[in-house]
């Protein structure tokens, strides 16, 4: 079914409490940019990015004065077709960054609009797998005092979650260790928890951590070191002790081949808002699949679930800090611990677009 039109929209949404992690400091707000790709008989699909508050003008721009007319007249079932087109269109002054993100917001869409023609859920549409998927409740929280830090993992478990993450990369390892040993205490031996450095340390500085952190049973230690150190993640993986989940910041499928056929990575980690879309996300678990690694996520958690739910080697899913719940008809669902994946026809997220127009970026 042929493109008529392509709109995109910018905005930027206050988070109800600031968050904080170890490289992106203070965080009041995050920006939303969103896609709505329309067929010429009135169907539309839905897609969006986000940043962590800098560089979605960038990616609108991209979106209005360089996408928009590539896809008009377009076969929108031609996906595939459709994602080289944008990849090579922005390739030289692309691969990665601002490009990724928009392209990703498209490829959303694309496959939103898909599934809503086919009257099926996401899902379903990508093959199937089981709609309950593992879910964990994705803290930003590395400067929250102790007792409020207790006080959101009791939160947590009240919401429904059965596994719970939390930052570190503190100015002090042994404070590092201290909050995690309480968090261990607070939530139980068996209960899972995962540790998140956002990129904070060096490699020495990593294989320290995770050798102090062991004895505390993280699940995993999410990014100890910047994505582009390949060696680096490996020596971390041989010597550090703790399975390591990376990818949030890997923006192509040659940077996700390049750290997994390393053995840089336990638990492979992309972001379907700016890894190139479901197109590139379902390319990463299945070569993750082909290495036997297990598959978590990052961010957009109403959408990841239909991804995670088509994937037979999925571990589990991210519900992320920068939640939309305020802005969604029917936020992410849990049961006993497992997110559920809807069976509404697309990725089965209805923006409230009159209460995100008050939000609107200023241009």
């Amino acid at each position: 079914m042929e493109i008529r039109e392509v709109q995109a929209d910018h905005y930027v949404i206050p988070l109800p409490v600031a968050l904080s992690d170890s490289t992106h400091g203070t965080i009041r707000g995050f920006e939303l940019i969103t896609a709505r790709v329309r067929d010429v008989e009135g169907a539309e699909g839905v897609g969006y990015t986000y940043t962590v508050g800098a560089g979605g003008a960038a990616v609108l721009a991209l979106l209005t004065r360089d996408l928009a007319p590539l896809l008009v007249g377009r076969d929108a079932e031609r996906i595939e077709e459709i994602w080289q087109a944008m990849w090579w269109a922005l390739h030289y002054g692309g691969r990665g960054g601002a490009q990724v993100l928009a392209m990703s917001a498209i490829d959303i869409a694309l496959w939103d609009l898909r599934a809503r023609r086919q009257r099926a859920p996401l899902w379903r549409v990508l093959g199937g797998f089981d709609p309950r998927v593992k879910c964990y409740a994705g803290g930003i929280d590395l400067d929250f005092p102790l007792d409020a830090l207790l006080r959101q993992a009791d939160d947590h478990r009240r919401r429904g979650f059965r596994a719970i993450k939390m930052k570190v990369g503190r100015p002090s390892l042994r404070e590092d260790v201290e909050r995690v040993r309480a968090m261990r205490e607070h939530l139980g031996a068996d209960f899972p928890l995962m540790v998140d450095a956002n990129m904070r340390w060096t490699v020495d500085e990593a294989i320290r951590a995770a050798r102090a952190l062991a004895e505390l049973s993280p699940v995993w230690l999410e990014e100890p070191i910047i994505p582009d150190d390949v060696p680096g993640h490996v020596r971390i993986v041989e010597e550090g002790g703790l399975p390591i989940a990376a990818g949030e910041n890997l923006h192509t499928l040659h940077e996700f081949r390049a750290l997994i056929a390393a053995g840089g990575v336990t638990f492979p980690e992309p972001d379907a808002t700016n890894c190139g879309g479901v197109t590139v996300f379902m390319k990463v678990c299945h070569l993750a699949e082909a290495f036997n690694l297990p598959v978590t996520s990052h961010g957009a958690h109403d959408l990841t679930v239909h991804l995670l739910a088509a994937a037979p080697n999925r571990s589990y899913l991210e519900a992320h800090g920068f939640g939309l719940d305020r802005f969604i008809a029917e936020p992410l669902r849990l049961e006993r611990g497992l997110a559920i994946a809807p069976e509404r026809p697309g990725h089965g997220i209805e923006l409230d677009w009159k209460a995100l127009d008050l939000l609107r970026a200023a241009r």
